[in-house]
């Protein structure tokens, strides 16, 4: 009876209420990956972040199609002009169900010479969808059809243009590409040499292990701000962007695998004495089967939680030394290159809407932290 009633126990903190019969016997034979997903699947908020990511990552893998202008297209005539927003209904009151925005007349003061934007309401703009415009290339996939626009000669800036008149909204979508793939790709390289470090240092012991747990030591020891701005400031300025953007990669990289490799380091030295671990050394299995074939895959739920909450340190890492100064500088766009023109207080009293940059990365990181949270309770199937 006790075992009975702690198998129970077990399936109801995977949210799984067990009955009489094939139901009962599906949940005894699930893997540990399927007992991960059904634990998974009860966490509403991190489903919900995966939701939110898919768009995010959609929006900016295709952000030449759904930006309805070229991100480094310059206009004069709309320098700092606010935001447009989209409206069905017009001044007397009447319904539309295709989307509009009015246009703006400009009116300059003879004394202070500031332009200010009037909303233009006997100038209705109807906004046009898959429209041609700027020709532009995905992948091997070559067009000039964007999903909204609006009539030659006419604009439409959903958030406003900045200093240059250059369009804010299709520049946020262009430089979430920097900002959200510099999370992947340092991650993958974070991944790899926290898992190459701390798993021979867990697995041999010996001098290694002391060398490379001094080094993590040290390297945890020194502030991570000052620490970015000295290896940032070391890139050579001439470097083009796509070498700066890999520069800074590996500069995130080399701080952000200390804290995995700590944790492979404890997961190895608490397998490698197992029973397991000893039958496969017994039966003549080499160590690289050891490692990748048994150790690996007994923790990779926990590789897994620990990766998708390291994901927003990248990001935020990148903006930060984009905001300073010393990451990317124009003309590349990321979401920090973009608020580095939100520094000046004169420009935030004019033009509020530069600010816009910060919602997307407030978005991704608490998606991503909420996705971690997730996969973490996952990751332990058996808890409550």
């Amino acid at each position: 009876m006790g075992e009975v009633a702690s198998s129970d126990n077990d399936l109801g903190a995977v949210g799984i209420t067990p009955d009489i019969g094939a139901k009962d016997e599906k949940i005894f034979v699930a893997s540990q990956w399927q007992l991960m997903w059904w634990r998974f699947r009860r966490h509403k908020i991190a489903l919900f972040s995966v939701g939110v990511l898919a768009i995010l990552y959609i929006l900016v893998i295709g952000a030449d199609f759904f930006a309805p202008y070229d991100p480094r297209l310059m206009d004069q005539r709309y320098i700092f002009a606010p935001p447009q927003p989209v409206r069905f209904v017009d001044t007397q009151g009447g319904f539309h169900l295709r989307p509009f925005t009015y246009a703006y007349k400009k009116q300059m003061d003879p004394d202070t010479l500031r332009v200010t934007y009037l909303v233009d309401r006997e100038n209705r703009r109807q906004i046009q969808f898959f429209v041609h415009g700027v020709p532009y290339k995905i992948g091997p996939i070559s067009s000039d059809i964007h999903l909204f626009g609006v009539d030659e000669g006419a604009t439409i800036f959903l958030l406003g243009t900045d200093a240059q008149g250059r369009c804010t909204f299709s520049r946020i979508l262009h430089g979430g590409r920097v900002s959200l793939s510099i999370g992947l790709v340092g991650i993958a390289v974070s991944f790899f040499l926290g898992l190459l470090f701390g798993g021979l240092s867990g697995y041999y012991g010996g001098m290694f292990d002391v060398i490379v747990q001094r080094i993590i030591e040290f390297l945890r020891s020194v502030p991570t701000l000052p620490l970015w701005m000295a290896l940032s400031a070391a890139l050579p300025p001439r470097w083009p962007v796509t070498r700066v953007y890999f520069g800074i990669v590996i500069i995130l990289s080399l701080i952000g695998w200390t804290g995995l490799a700590r944790v492979v380091r404890g997961k190895f030295m608490s397998l490698r004495e197992e029973d397991f671990i000893m039958a496969a050394r017994l039966i003549g299995a080499s160590e690289l089967r050891i490692v990748f074939r048994h150790m690996v895959p007994s923790f990779a739920s926990h590789l897994i939680a620990s990766l998708t909450m390291s994901i927003p340190g990248m990001i935020l890492g990148e903006t930060t030394l984009s905001f300073i100064g010393l990451g990317l500088q124009a003309p590349a766009i990321s979401w920090g290159v973009l608020l580095k023109g939100a520094q000046s207080i004169q420009v935030l009293s004019e033009a509020p809407w530069l600010l816009w940059p910060t919602l997307p990365v407030v978005i991704t990181v608490l998606a991503f932290n909420f996705l971690g949270d997730g996969l973490r309770d996952a990751a332990d199937p058996y808890s409550r």
